[in-house]
C-alpha cells in the first residue's frame, strides 16, 4: 500500500492512491474530487486558502478512513486534502473508496468527505473580488456562531463582525 501524507501543500493527484488492481475483490470505485468554485453565497470568489493543524489533521484523517472501512466493510478508503492558496478550479480534496459493490463505495466516499470537512482541523478562508476575505463554515466553524470577516484593503485595518442565524 502506498504511504502518503493526507494533508499536502502541493497539487493533489489521483496518483497518490493505490490502484483498484490491488483489490481484485472490489467492483466499485467511489471517487470525489472537490474543486474551488468562483462563488459562495452570492459573492464572487477569487481564491481560497486552506490552513491546518497538520499533525492532528493527519491523525484524524487516518482514523476516519479506518472508521469508515470498518463501518461499511469496504477494502480501501483514502482522503487527501490540500493546504495553501488555491485558485478557481484548484483541487481541494480527493476521496477514494474501493468496495465490492457501488452502494458501499458511494456511501464510504461520501461519509469520508463529510467527516473530514466537518471534524478535521482544516480551515477555509475565501477571498472575494472586493478585496475582503472570510473564514467559512467547515471544521469548528458553525453557522450558529459569529463569523469574522477581514477586510484586506490597505486603507482599512478594522474587522467587521457579522452575526448570521
Amino acid at each position: 500500500m502506498k504511504e502518503f501524507q493526507r494533508v499536502q501543500s502541493q497539487d493533489l493527484s489521483l496518483d497518490n492512491f493505490d490502484s483498484i488492481s490491488e483489490f481484485p475483490e472490489c467492483g466499485g470505485i467511489g471517487i470525489f474530487q472537490g474543486t474551488v468554485r468562483n462563488h459562495h453565497e452570492g459573492r464572487a470568489v477569487t481564491a481560497l486558502k486552506y490552513t491546518s493543524y497538520t499533525p492532528v489533521a493527519e491523525k484524524m484523517i487516518r482514523q476516519i478512513e479506518q472508521d469508515i472501512i470498518q463501518k461499511y466493510g469496504v477494502a480501501y478508503v483514502r482522503v487527501i486534502h490540500r493546504i495553501g492558496t488555491l485558485g478557481i478550479g484548484g483541487t481541494a480534496i480527493i476521496a477514494v473508496a474501493y468496495a465490492a459493490h457501488r452502494r458501499e463505495a458511494f456511501q464510504a466516499c461520501e461519509e469520508a468527505v463529510e467527516r473530514v470537512k466537518h471534524e478535521v482541523p482544516i480551515w477555509k478562508e475565501e477571498f472575494y473580488t472586493d478585496g475582503s476575505s472570510q473564514f467559512v463554515e467547515g471544521c469548528c466553524i458553525r453557522k450558529d456562531h459569529d463569523s469574522i470577516e477581514h477586510n484586506h484593503t490597505h486603507s482599512a485595518h478594522h474587522k467587521h463582525h457579522q452575526h448570521s442565524h
